[in-house]
């Protein structure tokens, strides 16, 4: 009877302990952040997983007893507003943002060109932003003091896939300088940047660009430039497009029996191209922000590995793919603006910017630390490489886990 009795009690107590930490946590204020980002459009798939990736990491925050700042606790709130992939509306949404709902922060929208329409809003009202999708190199060369990225920069996206076929050459007794290369990217920002780092690279190397071109404005066929590969006969083909152009490569290039030895190309996991066209996707290469094999963590998201079986946890949904990595990245710009208003300990705009500059911070997406125009300089990009459905690392070659499979036939 003693042993049932005091039983009963740890297991009040343990209520009561509970019930203690619920109530401490309804007591928490709130941080309000706005958000103009892509839920229909062209961008709509990668702002949905954007969008999934800032509430997993509030919720996660949450958990871990909220954000601290002068001895009170708050938890982060978003209002959103869809910008339906067009500039000009994440633009006008912006100022709605500040002007009539009163936001002092702002968690950054999907693709650069979204980000460039909306960080002169941000600069004018001087509203400290921090943004996960917009990698353009151009949004970090116009003097703006209020716009921190997450992610590596879009010129660094397929710029190593030029150095591993450089790299292959040698080591089948070829120069580099015989590398042929063709090129097909978006009218966009973000595609033309991968498309100058490429170019920087290949001509690094003495390659030839066979093949430069755009691809069309709907994303939806390639096959005109496809013919011309077949023609030129390229040793790397280089595509970006976002998760559409990424869709129509992986399939047009099965279609039309596309013999590339390298072919590498963004959004990979984005667009699930190995849902979508299973054995067609297998030996592209896939550059990617973040990978849930590399050796990040932190204490509140765990390890890489854990960040993805808890976010997969909470969104069933993406248990049988990869986890997007703008869905990580969307994670971490919540979990920066957690760090930089306690180090601020204030919620003033303006220390919370400072703090935000001063950004020094592992996570499981990897090390964040800003530059002075914005851009984190702190974490590499990565290539992957689809083998057997599996995405695998294959460079650079201090973070591979796997060989890569080449040539690509």
């Amino acid at each position: 009877m003693k042993k049932i009795t005091m039983l009963t009690g740890l297991m009040a107590g343990a209520a009561m302990l509970i019930s203690q930490a619920s109530l401490a946590m309804s007591d928490c204020g709130e941080i309000i952040i706005g958000s103009a980002i892509s839920l229909t459009g062209k961008y709509a798939t990668n702002g949905v997983h954007a969008q999934k990736g800032y509430e997993y990491g509030i919720t996660k925050i949450k958990e871990n007893g909220g954000v601290m700042v002068d001895g009170k606790c708050y938890n982060f709130k978003v209002v959103y507003y869809d910008d339906e992939s067009k500039g000009d509306r994440a633009a006008t949404l912006a100022e709605r943002l500040i002007s009539q709902d009163k936001v002092q922060y702002m968690l950054g929208p999907y693709s650069s060109g979204m980000t460039k329409a909306i960080a002169p809003v941000t600069e004018k009202y001087k509203i400290p932003m921090v943004e996960a999708e917009g990698a353009s190199r151009s949004l970090f060369n116009k003097g703006y003091k209020y716009i921190f990225a997450v992610l590596s920069t879009s010129e660094q996206y397929l710029a190593s896939a030029i150095a591993l076929a450089a790299e292959k050459a040698e080591a089948s007794g070829k120069s580099a300088s015989s590398v042929t290369v063709a090129i097909a990217v978006e009218n966009d920002p973000f595609s033309l940047d991968v498309r100058a780092g490429v170019l920087d690279d290949a001509k690094s190397f003495g390659m030839k660009v066979v093949i430069d071109e755009k691809l069309p404005r709907d994303l939806s066929d390639m096959s005109a430039i496809l013919t011309k590969v077949k023609l030129l006969k390229p040793d790397v083909l280089v595509v970006s497009g976002h998760s559409k152009g990424a869709a129509t490569a992986v399939r047009q290039i099965g279609e039309q029996n596309i013999k590339v030895p390298m072919i590498a190309i963004t959004h990979c996991e984005a667009a699930d191209v190995t849902g979508k066209f299973g054995d067609a996707a297998n030996d592209f290469l896939c550059s990617t922000q973040w990978s849930e094999t590399l050796a990040y963590e932190d204490p509140i998201f765990g390890t890489a590995a854990e960040y993805e079986m808890g976010f997969k946890s909470e969104y069933p949904e993406y248990k049988s793919k990869k986890v997007p990595y703008q869905t990580a990245q969307a994670t971490a710009a919540v979990y920066v603006f957690k760090d930089a208003f306690e180090r601020a300990n204030s919620m003033d705009k303006e220390k919370v910017r400072d703090a935000l500059s001063a950004t020094d911070l592992s996570t499981f997406y990897g090390h964040i630390k800003f530059s002075e125009a914005g851009n984190n300089i702190a974490k590499p990009m990565v290539l992957r490489q689809i083998q057997d459905g599996k995405y695998n690392v294959v460079a650079p070659s201090e973070f591979a886990s796997h060989k890569l499979n080449w040539p690509r036939m």
